[in-house]
């Protein structure tokens, strides 16, 4: 169900009368119901995708910009440690917001819009996942990525929210985060949530 136009955030506040303690406690209570709202058939198949990686020595790959390029470099972290534990079989996984000096190499002489798609050019293989973690699901670089894993053999999968954007369409597997346009914090707030969730998961489910 689409949500108002009306930003709920400004409404929280508008409603909290100036007081820091009431807008925490209904940001919170605002948070929990996006939380509820999700699509947890979605999440359980982007997990089961996961495993299926994993048992196969394929990679994952996450990106984004801004909060998101954070949220990419945690997940990849979380999947090869904590989801990893020694002596299991281990989960490759890479995010391609980490390098600073080849993104800005890339940025600079072919286009932001590009650093990430050539990236997987150098190294995607046939059968690895890439995620494009994406409030908006319109940014061109993320696009441009998961246009490129559809059409050479990679796995398409969003983290996406507001409408979904254009990635909800591109991608195979996609959760998406329902909210109003704007509302980048509780978005992001629940994509590191869903880090957390899977990479727990997949630790206690290590072979």
């Amino acid at each position: 169900m689409q949500r108002s136009p009306v930003s709920e955030l400004e409404k929280i506040f508008k409603n909290a009368n100036g007081s820091a303690t009431e807008y925490a406690r209904a940001y919170t209570d605002h948070l929990m119901s996006v939380l509820t709202g999700l699509d947890f058939e979605a999440v359980g198949r982007v997990i089961d995708l996961f495993r299926k990686v994993r048992a196969k020595g394929n990679t994952i790959f996450f990106l984004g910009n801004g909060g998101s390029a954070a949220t990419a470099a945690h997940f990849a972290n979380d999947l090869g440690f904590s989801a990893s534990p020694e002596g299991k079989t281990p989960i490759r996984s890479l995010s391609l917001t980490c390098n600073s000096s080849f993104l800005t190499c890339l940025a600079n002489d072919i286009g932001y819009e590009n650093v990430f798609t050539w990236q997987l050019k150098n190294l995607m293989r046939p059968g690895d996942v890439v995620v494009a973690i994406s409030a908006s699901g319109n940014s061109p670089n993320a696009v441009n990525a998961l246009e490129y894993a559809g059409r050479c053999g990679g796995i398409p999968v969003a983290f996406v929210g507001f409408d979904g954007g254009k990635l909800k369409d591109l991608a195979e597997y996609c959760v998406h985060v329902n909210t109003n346009k704007g509302e980048y914090g509780p978005v992001e707030d629940v994509h590191l949530v869903l880090d957390h969730l899977i990479s727990t998961f997949l630790a206690f489910d290590a072979q």
